[in-house]
Order: C-alpha cells, then structure tokens, then sequence
C-alpha cells in the first residue's frame, strides 16, 4: 500500500532500510518491533486453554490469523501518519519500521562467529554461537556437523529473513512484511512444539503457506548468486531438483539444497534429511563460502522487489 506517496518514495524506503541494517544491525530489544510480537505472543500463550485439542486448535488459528493482522494495522497507521508528514519523515519512519522485518547484518555476524571460533578449533565457542542460528541440540556435533548446521541455517535464514520479508513488502507493502514477520515469529515460538500440542498447528501451517514462493525464490536467487560467482551453478540445480523435498518442511529444502549443490557439500540432519552429495569437505571456510552467495542472493532480491513494487504500485 503506497497512499499516494510520490515517485522514488520505495526506493527510498528500501535503500534506507538495507542501510540502517548493514551499518546499525539489530534494534535494541525494548525498540524492536519483533520483540514485541514475541511478548504479544507469550502474553496470549499463557492465556491459551490448559487442555483439549479442539479447543487450543481454534485458539491458536484465532491468535495466527489475529496477531499478524494487528501488526499489520499499526504498521498501515504508521503510514496513514507518514503520508502527512515531509516526505524525508516519510521515508524514514517507513525505512525504519521496514528494517525491523528482516535481518540480514545479524545472520551474517551469527555465521561469521561460528566460522571463526571453528577455525580456530574452539568447539564448544562454535556450538554456543550456533545457537543464534538455529535451535538444534548442538552439544554432541564435531565441527564438519556443527559447519553443515551453519551453512544449513545461512541457507534457509536467505529466505525467511531477507527474501521473504523484502517480497512481501513489494507486493503489499509495509503492511505485509509486518505481518509476514507476525507469522514467521508466531511459528518460530510455538509451532508444532511448546507446552499446548495443538496450539501451533495453525501458526506452523499459515508459516508453510507464506514461505511457499520466498523459498522457492530464496533458491532460484542463490543459484544465479552461484552462477555470478563462479560457483557449481548446474551442481546447484541437480541438487535442488533432487533433494529439495526430502525436508519435513515444503520449504527449506529448497535454499538448503540448491546451497547444498552450490558448495559441493552434503548437509545432513541425523535422522532427519540429507542432502546434497560430499565432493568437498564441509569447514570453517564453507561457512564464509555460504555466506557470499547469500550477500549476493539477498542483493539480487532487494532489486527485484524493488522492481515488483515499482509495476504493482508505481513507487
């Protein structure tokens, strides 16, 4: 949703938006619109009933469908507010509100750490920084699991905090990247998983469901990030072709294969997933080797979002 806003508004939304992530990171957490959404979600959470599928199933579809659209309505009079201010205040309460969707300086300082702490052989350093990442047990992995784990999440995090955030704001606005990150937040915190069985099951589905098009994109970006840089482009794409539904999930299969191939690696799960084929050794410098193709991906998807927002909405 543009409301009216003049030519080169969105491209100066999203310049400014990737450059207070890449200079400033992340936003202190009593500033941070995601940490709200966290404590929105614990509030409601503990107020979810005790017992009984049907009722935490309809709960946990009203709080997934209902926690998003709040979001969303505070970000769209966050913008009916802009739309009578300066244009440069426009632009920037957009470009803040917009960065807070997506986490690109962070993910790569999150794999940055765990890179260097098993270059320099410190396992356990590695196993803690993994956690930024992902929440897999890390305690009983060496450091070819623990780099894999790292590579894995660099691959499926291009998506969901870059790729998919940026495309739901070209085709919908601030207003979609906000509830996009409602969603993503809401699976990540209960899920399939948490103390209600069945109170996730909503939030987990509408997940799948938004990050349909972002994965698949998320794949297709680093493939052609894989291309430029001289990386194993047609490798890439056999592996995505051959792997990408062998996750539990529909989607992260797709980033965490095409990466997979790109590299020459396998990543494995035990007892889960693997993928890819092992015609390199997966170490420290795989890591950083992932993260260069993600910096490029990610590049790739800002211009093209910025490219759909400009033909759906002229701005």
């Amino acid at each position: 949703m543009t409301l009216g806003v003049a030519p080169g508004h969105g491209a100066a939304v999203l310049v400014l938006a990737l450059a207070i992530d890449l200079v400033a990171g992340e936003y202190p957490g009593r500033l941070h619109p995601v940490v709200w959404m966290g404590g929105a979600i614990s509030w409601l959470e503990a107020r979810a009933p005790a017992a009984g599928r049907f009722g935490q199933l309809a709960y946990g579809a009203a709080l997934a469908l209902l926690l998003p659209a709040a979001f969303a309505g505070a970000a769209l009079l966050l913008l009916r507010a802009g739309a009578t201010a300066p244009p440069w205040l426009s632009v920037a309460l957009e470009a803040l509100a917009l960065k807070s969707t997506f986490a690109i300086r962070e993910l790569g300082r999150a794999a940055a750490r765990v890179a260097r702490a098993l270059r320099a052989g410190h396992l356990d350093e590695a196993r803690f920084s993994l956690r930024a990442l992902c929440s897999r047990d890390a305690s009983a992995l060496d450091a070819p699991r623990l780099a894999a784990a790292a590579v894995e999440s660099v691959a499926e995090n291009a998506s969901d905090s870059a790729v998919a955030p940026l495309l739901a704001w070209a085709l919908l606005g601030l207003p979609g990247a906000v509830a996009y990150r409602a969603v993503n937040t809401l699976d990540a915190r209960i899920g399939y998983h948490g103390r209600h069985e069945w109170l996730g099951k909503a939030a987990a589905r509408l997940d799948d469901l938004v990050n349909l098009v972002p994965a698949r994109l998320a794949a297709a970006l680093l493939l052609l990030a894989g291309l430029a840089g001289g990386a194993d482009a047609a490798g890439g794409l056999r592996i995505l072709r051959r792997d990408a539904r062998r996750t539990e999930s529909p989607n992260a299969g797709w980033p965490m294969a095409a990466m997979a191939g790109l590299l020459g690696v396998e990543l494995e799960k035990m007892g889960h997933y693997r993928l890819g084929d092992p015609l390199r050794p997966v170490d420290h410098d795989t890591v950083a080797r992932a993260w260069r193709l993600v910096v490029v991906a990610v590049a790739l998807a800002a211009a093209l979002s910025l490219g759909a927002r400009v033909v759906l909405h002229g701005a």
